[in-house]
Formats: C-alpha cells, sequence, structure tokens
C-alpha cells in the first residue's frame, strides 16, 4: 500500500484531495502540506529515513501554483535524490504538461480532480512502486544537486558542487562557497550524511568540507589544520587522522 504526500496552498482543495486518497484502498497513509517549505520538510525526513524507513514516501501529490516554491521548482529538487517518491501533479493548468513530464512525472491531473481520474494516478503509481525490478543497469553519473536558500524572500538554488565547505550553526547552517556564505535549516549531521557520497567530510564538529577544496594539509605542534582557497579550518584530533588517510589514498589513486 502507498503512503502519500498531498501538497496545496488551498486548504479546500488539499481535503478533498486527502479526503479522495484516503478513500482507496490503494493508499496506506495520505499526509497533506499546505505550501512547498512544510512538503520539503517532511519530504526531507523520508529521504533521511529511505524509502523502507518508518518516514518514507512513495509518491507526492503536488499542485503547481504555490505561494514561494512552485511544484515544479519542488521536483526539480527531487530529481537530484538518488531515490526520490514519485510525483504527480494536480493543477487546474494545463500548460505546464511538458515541462511536468520532462520531470519524470508519473501523471498529470486537471483539477477539479474526478475520482476516477485520481484512481488512475494512484493504480499508476501503484504499478511503479510495487513492479518487479528489471536487473539494474550499470549506475549512471548522480545529477546535479541543488539546495534551496532564502535571500530576502527570493529562493535562490544553490548547486552542492559550489560549496566549499560547511559551518554549523546550532539547527542550521551556513554554506561557504566562492560567492558568498547562505543560511539553511538543516542541521550539519544532516549534510554529513546526505553528502557523504559527494566527497563531503567532517573534520571537527563545526565544519563539513568538500575534500576536492582541500590544497594543503598542516600538522603544526601536534595541530592539525586545512586549508580551502584562502581559508585555514581547524581539523580536530578525533578527525585528523581519517583526514589524512582519506588524502593520502585520494593522491595515490
Amino acid at each position: 500500500m502507498l503512503r502519500v504526500l498531498a501538497v496545496d496552498d488551498e486548504e479546500p482543495a488539499l481535503g478533498e484531495l486527502l479526503y479522495l486518497l484516503r478513500a482507496d484502498p490503494r493508499v496506506r497513509t495520505a499526509e497533506g502540506a499546505g505550501d512547498a517549505a512544510a512538503a520539503l520538510r517532511r519530504i526531507g525526513r523520508a529521504l533521511d529515513s529511505g524509502p523502507d524507513g518508518d518516514d518514507g514516501i512513495d509518491v507526492v501529490f503536488l499542485d503547481i501554483h504555490m505561494p514561494g516554491l512552485t511544484g515544479l521548482d519542488v521536483a526539480r529538487l527531487l530529481a537530484g535524490f538518488a531515490r526520490p517518491p514519485l510525483v504527480v501533479f494536480v493543477t487546474a493548468h494545463e500548460g505546464f504538461a511538458l515541462q511536468a513530464f520532462d520531470l519524470q512525472a508519473v501523471d498529470y491531473v486537471l483539477k477539479p480532480v474526478r475520482r476516477e481520474r485520481l484512481a488512475e494516478a494512484v493504480r499508476r503509481v501503484h504499478g511503479l512502486v510495487h513492479a518487479v525490478p528489471a536487473p539494474a543497469p550499470a549506475p549512471a553519473p548522480a545529477a546535479p544537486e541543488q539546495i534551496p536558500v532564502e535571500l530576502g524572500g527570493v529562493t535562490r538554488f544553490v548547486a552542492v558542487d559550489d560549496i566549499a565547505y560547511v559551518e554549523a550553526h546550532g539547527d542550521y547552517a551556513r554554506l561557504h562557497t566562492d560567492h558568498g556564505s547562505h543560511l539553511v535549516r538543516i542541521p550539519l549531521s544532516t549534510l554529513e550524511e546526505r553528502w557523504a557520497d559527494r566527497g563531503f567530510v567532517r573534520i571537527h564538529r563545526s565544519h563539513l568540507v568538500a575534500v576536492g577544496r582541500i590544497t594543503e594539509l598542516r600538522v603544526d605542534g601536534g595541530a592539525t589544520s586545512v586549508r580551502l582557497g584562502a581559508t585555514d579550518l581547524a581539523v580536530s584530533r578525533r578527525h585528523a587522522r581519517h583526514l589524512r588517510d582519506l588524502l593520502t589514498r585520494r593522491a595515490g589513486g
């Protein structure tokens, strides 16, 4: 059975969609979110949990026109992850269908939503989620990942590959790039786990760095530090040996 997240900023439309989804016997749970920010927080928990975890989500039913980030923006962000939930767009506008399917949407349902049409979308999702997997092809290169940041009421997207290091600020993290820094409401520990495969490594309880950006490793009187461009960062004793071994393997490979 499917675990569903429905996203719509219009409360009556969201309530009706959730009512229809919960009435479908193929749907185990259907949660609602009233805007893209709330949806991304919930999806973030699902991605951290993994598809088989307690907080997993199989499919997101997305409205397109919402304040701030649109449904298309949310789908673009999800496309950067290895195993994101499926996406079905639910909208009153026909003009975005081409963009929707470019983003690998499973279906595109027009409002007002009819029970029969929604059931067809659920059937398609159910078939994909429970399909017998084919032999795995050769792994494709990881898609470029972006992270949304708020700048004066405007949402911009920072490419993870542009980030040199990340600094902890309690439940927040500050992303440092060549062109400035951005504060996001994501704990450093979450980014450490999410970006381990993208070459980021913890060097201190307060810092996560892109290994490829390290230009110097210094050991002075037992204290270890690294240089990234013009920035020097201390390496804690706990992480120093692992970092030295990692840099040595990279240099030898």
